[in-house]
Order: structure tokens, then C-alpha cells, then sequence
């Protein structure tokens, strides 16, 4: 039965033909054209029957690879929508009782044309078509199975998505599909919704070098949204429900493999809440084995690493810790040489980097960093490696406590740091140990002291969070650079109305 089979995206299965996908609630569909008509009933003498089907798939054979997906046009309109859609939405969906965790709840899709084309060009993979091959994604035996739990009056007959590739074929066509419209293939069959929720499409593509970056921030208490600067999407996250003591806490977050944590303190301990790209739903992480918070952290594949901050008690320590994506589990690492808290960390070279802070008895910046080598497991400090004003160690050390940890970034193995007070972008030569110039932030990026803004590293790509603010009213904008194209040159790939600053932001490749 299919009553415990809700992921991303569930589908109401009844006796009468049901065009209404739950899903996609936010979107209607104009038109279903099917190149393969409704498929028949099975009979005793099947076997003695040539099915035309059959025939014709033969006939195409690795013709059909392209095909596959193409073989609907599905073209996806998304409705009207304002900033009261979310709440209509829940409104409309309140008496229904198919399952809430759908995918994202999209509040804006300036590109939607380009929806139906990115299903179109999944994957162009080679392999013969035998549609005997019971491995593949889409099976009769599957649909037949799906049918009499009840299906019997679906007319959408889903083997027609896909012909009978062969499982490795299918699979390399979904790697090649956006990551957007993985909760809408879920919802196809029980083979899907089973490969998906697994999360082996995301390890392959990983494996296979197929990486999308989307950028998840907050700009409230308890929502978190995520924007995908491809295809230039805004999405809402599910809420977070947690106490009011956790929701005005100080927060970290990191993405990991599929998954964003954010951690903070409740009434007496710390806490984190792991959100689940595969289930599209928050639950309980496990807590590190020495709880903390104002530390730096990055994200390497399914791997993060944590380090310095301050432990429930205040005290700053030196402890790192490594966080598997996989297993759930927290691995404790060597001390660094220097406790510290609100520093900042990246990863570049395959290595792990500490940059910045406070420490010592004085309580004073740190302008050294320091770099973990993941093999031999040593750190080493690296002198002058924080970013800071003109005027070097003098102006660090005057600089103001308040001031929010180094807003850094890696691309393509390269540092680069935002320097807020000046307007200004830094590159640090990791030949020479220097931080220079290289262009100006975006004109809007509005903050103070540093914070309210967002600065990360986002594929080849550097992402600029934040936006003009006045009394009452404000826009967050998404601003992007590629460095390899030169000097910065921003351009601006989203824009929306928000009266808050960038509390939270962290990027998952996946």
C-alpha cells in the first residue's frame, strides 16, 4: 500500500480520474499531449498478442533515449502570485488530506518557461531500449502493481514518461535532471519516490561531477528560504518549530550533503534542527560531543568541519569537530592552536581553514588563521591570514567587538573576503600572504558592521546577499560575480521585498 509512501510531494489516489497534482499547488497544467495512448487491460492471451507499443520501441531504439522524457509535453504555468500565496495555499490545502511535505513552495519562478525544457533535456545517455529489462526505473509489472492498490481509475499511465531504458540508462538521464524537479518525479511511482528518498541520485551525481548550488538564508526567526541562482527561483522552506528561547538565540548554520543545520541554544542546552532536502521536513540533529556556539564552520562534499566558538559556559575554546552528512555522527578532532570564537572557516585545496576572531586574554582580533590538512590530521597557523582594513594589524587591533567574523569566500580554490566599511573586495595571494584589492561589493549591499549580509562562495560563482533597507521597508537582492571573468562585476539575479536583514545564510551543493 502506498498510505506510507509520502515524500517531497504526495498524490491523492482515487477511484476517479484525479488531473489535480498536490505538488503543485502553486502551478496549473496547461496542456498534456501523450504520444502513447492509455495502455490496455491485461488478457489471458497477451502473449499471442503483438503490442504496438512494444513494436514501435523497437523499431526507435536509441532514438528514444532523447525521447524519454520529451514523450510529454507538460508545460507547468505558475498562477498569479503574490506575497499572500504561501497563505492562500495553506488555506486551500487546509482540508486536504494528502500529505503536507510537499516540495518547495515556490513565491516566485521568473523563469518557469524554461520548466518543461529542463525536463525535456534530462539526459541524452546511450543504451538500447529493451523493454524487457525488469531493472528499469518504470516496469509494467510496477504500474500493474500501482493499479491494483486502487489506481485502477488513474489514466496517467507513467510508463509512458520513460521507455524501457534499462535502470543505468534511466539514471543517467534523472542526473542530468535540475534538482527542482526531483519532488515532481517522486511522485511518478514507487521506484522513483524510492530512488529519490534514498538520496543515491544526489551521491551519484556527486560522484559524477553533476553539482547544483543553491543558496539558503533567513531573513526571520523561524523560515528559511532558498534561491536557486540558476534558474533564479525563490522557495520557502517548511517552518521550524522550536521554542521562543532557540528562535532569539545566537545561530549558526551549514549545509552538508543534503542536508542544513542550524544550531542554537533552547531554555538549558544547545540544540540542532536538521533540515532534510529528501523529505522536505525538519527534525532533531545529533549534538556535537562538546556543544558550542560563534564558531567558524565549512562544508566539503558530506563532510563539515566545526571549530572554536564558545561552549555553553562562555569560555572560549580551541576544539574542532568533523560532522558526516552520511552517518549523522560527530567525529572529535585535534585542538587547533589558539582558541577562538566568531571566526570564520572555509575550505580551499582540500584543506580546512580557521580565519579570524577573538581570543586570548585580551579579548582581542586574531589576524592569523590556521589550517587543518584532513590526511595528517595537524594544524598549522598561518600568520596575517585574516582580511582587514587598510592599515593591517594596527586597525585590527582597534577594531570594534561588535564587528561580525570575516566574511570570506573560496572559488575555485581561491580566498576572497568582503570588506564592508570600505566597499571593497580582497583576493588573498596564498604565495605571498597578502590580501589585495580587487574591486568593489555591490552598491546596495547594505549592513552594519558587517552584519546583515551575506557573502559565500556558490559554485564558480561569489553570491552577495543583502539589499537597500529604509524605515519600514527593504529588499534583499541576490548579486553574483564570477572571477574568472575579471574584476567584479555584479549582476543582480533576484530581488524581493523583505524588512529584515540576513541572519543566517549557507550554500548546498548537491
Amino acid at each position: 500500500m502506498l498510505e506510507e509512501m509520502s515524500f517531497l510531494v504526495s498524490r491523492n489516489f482515487r477511484g476517479k480520474r484525479d488531473t489535480t497534482w498536490v505538488f503543485m499547488s502553486n502551478c496549473r497544467i496547461e496542456k498534456i499531449d501523450s504520444h502513447q495512448e492509455k495502455r490496455r487491460l491485461e488478457i489471458e492471451d497477451e502473449e499471442d498478442i503483438v503490442h504496438p507499443t512494444k513494436t514501435r520501441k523497437h523499431s526507435e531504439g536509441c532514438d528514444n533515449l532523447d525521447l524519454g522524457i520529451r514523450s510529454l509535453d507538460l508545460s507547468l504555468a505558475p498562477n498569479d502570485q503574490t506575497d499572500n500565496n504561501i497563505n492562500n495555499n495553506n488555506q486551500v490545502n487546509a482540508g486536504d488530506d494528502s500529505d503536507s511535505t510537499s516540495p518547495f513552495h515556490t513565491v516566485d519562478q521568473s523563469d518557469d518557461n524554461d520548466d518543461g525544457n529542463d525536463q525535456g533535456n534530462a539526459g541524452d545517455g546511450d543504451g538500447d531500449g529493451d523493454d524487457s529489462d525488469s531493472s528499469s526505473l518504470i516496469s509494467d509489472d510496477d504500474q500493474s502493481d500501482s493499479n491494483n492498490q486502487g489506481n485502477a481509475g488513474d489514466d496517467s499511465d507513467s510508463s509512458s514518461l520513460i521507455p524501457a531504458l534499462g535502470r543505468d540508462n534511466s539514471i543517467s538521464c534523472l542526473l542530468k535532471c535540475s534538482r527542482f524537479d526531483y519532488g515532481a518525479l517522486a511522485s511518478l511511482n514507487r521506484t522513483f519516490h524510492n530512488l529519490i528518498s534514498s538520496g543515491d541520485l544526489y551521491r551519484l551525481r556527486r560522484k559524477n561531477g553533476i553539482i547544483e548550488h543553491w543558496v539558503y538564508f533567513s531573513c526571520h526567526l523561524v523560515q528559511w528560504e532558498a534561491f536557486d541562482p540558476n534558474k533564479r527561483r525563490w522557495m520557502n522552506l517548511p517552518t521550524m518549530s522550536s521554542n521562543t528561547c532557540f528562535q532569539f538565540s545566537d545561530k549558526e548554520s551549514l549545509a552538508v550533503g543534503t542536508e542544513l543545520l542550524v544550531l542554537g541554544k533552547e531554555v538549558l542546552e544547545h540544540v540542532i534542527y536538521k533540515y532534510s532536502l529528501l523529505t522536505n521536513s525538519w527534525s532533531f540533529g545529533q549534538l556535537m560531543n562538546e556543544p558550542r556556539c560563534l564558531f567558524g564552520s565549512a562544508s566539503l562534499g558530506e563532510i563539515a568541519i566545526v571549530a572554536g566558538g564558545a561552549d555553553p559556559n562562555g569560555k572560549i575554546v580551541s576544539s574542532a569537530e568533523l560532522y558526516n552528512s552520511e552517518t549523522g555522527a560527530w567525529e572529535t578532532l585535534p585542538n587547533m592552536r589558539k582558541p577562538r570564537k566568531m571566526c570564520s572557516g572555509v575550505f580551499m585545496d582540500s584543506k580546512f581553514y580557521v580565519i579570524g576572531g577573538i581570543g586570548g586574554t585580551d579579548m582581542k582580533p586574531l589576524t592569523c588563521g590556521e589550517e587543518y590538512d584532513l590526511d595528517t590530521r595537524v594544524w598549522t597557523e598561518i600568520p596575517n591570514m585574516s582580511p582587514v582594513r587598510a592599515g593591517g594589524a594596527a586597525n585590527a587591533a582597534s577594531a570594534a567587538p561588535t564587528e561580525a567574523p570575516p566574511l570570506v569566500a573560496v572559488v575555485d580554490n581561491e580566498l576572497y573576503a568582503a570588506d564592508c566599511a570600505d566597499m571593497e573586495v580582497r583576493k588573498y595571494d596564498k604565495g605571498r600572504k597578502v590580501w589585495e584589492t580587487v574591486g568593489r561589493l555591490p552598491e546596495r549591499a547594505d549592513s552594519m558592521n558587517g552584519w546583515g549580509i551575506a557573502f559565500r562562495g556558490c559554485g564558480d560563482r561569489v553570491i552577495v546577499i543583502g539589499g537597500p533597507r529604509t524605515s519600514g521597508a527593504g529588499f534583499i537582492e541576490v548579486n553574483s560575480w564570477a572571477p574568472r571573468d575579471g574584476p567584479p562585476q555584479w549582476t543582480m539575479l533576484g530581488r524581493k521585498q523583505s524588512s529584515n536583514f540576513v541572519y543566517n545564510c549557507a550554500v548546498m551543493g548537491c
